[in-house]
């Protein structure tokens, strides 16, 4: 409940104030800075003589419930020092040709296409277990293409690439390899 003359702080704003009247619900108040507002009741918080706002976290203060340890967890798997990073191949055509302004979409695609099967080739010939190709999202267009081109080789299976590194804008790409 509160009456005239409490100190209180408006929750949702930096806004504190003395209660100056009080109907039902609505409570007017004049600010630190003299201005008199109206509130609803749940929008206040009645600050008691010598309190002062702490707005800092402390969990043990937080009533009914259990402080829970978190697990430690460690990678425990080793990694072989001599495991190269996977390769990436970033198709946009600015990427790839330094003059594109005079190219056109058929020219622009093919080249990207050229160059994707390039790093194919040379992904199979040197027995490289993954690659990894940036397309970027816009229409789809080299998606698909891309994807017509790599469901046309034996053992290569494909899926989007991981979305925390990449969004949706790239593609993986692995060998199977045969034994020699």
């Amino acid at each position: 409940m509160m009456n005239k003359g409490d100190k209180v702080s408006v929750l949702d704003d930096a806004i504190d104030g003395v209660v100056i009247e009080v109907n039902g619900v609505d409570v007017t108040i004049e600010t630190t800075d003299g201005f008199n507002l109206t509130f609803k009741r749940n929008e206040l918080i009645k600050i008691e003589k010598g309190d002062t706002m702490n707005f800092s976290f402390n969990k043990n203060q937080l009533i009914g419930e259990k402080e829970v340890t978190k697990p430690n967890y460690v990678n425990k798997e080793k990694k072989n020092k001599r495991e190269l990073p996977v390769p990436e191949f970033d198709l946009h055509i600015e990427k790839l040709v330094k003059n594109y302004k005079a190219m056109n979409n058929y020219d622009i695609l093919t080249k990207q296409l050229d160059t994707a099967k390039y790093h194919i080739d040379f992904a199979i010939r040197n027995r490289i277990p993954k690659i990894v190709f940036i397309h970027g999202v816009g229409e789809g267009v080299l998606k698909s293409d891309l994807d017509f081109l790599l469901g046309r080789y034996d053992n290569i299976i494909f899926q989007d690439a991981n979305y925390q590194k990449y969004g949706q804008g790239a593609t993986e790409v692995y060998f199977k390899q045969n034994p020699k």
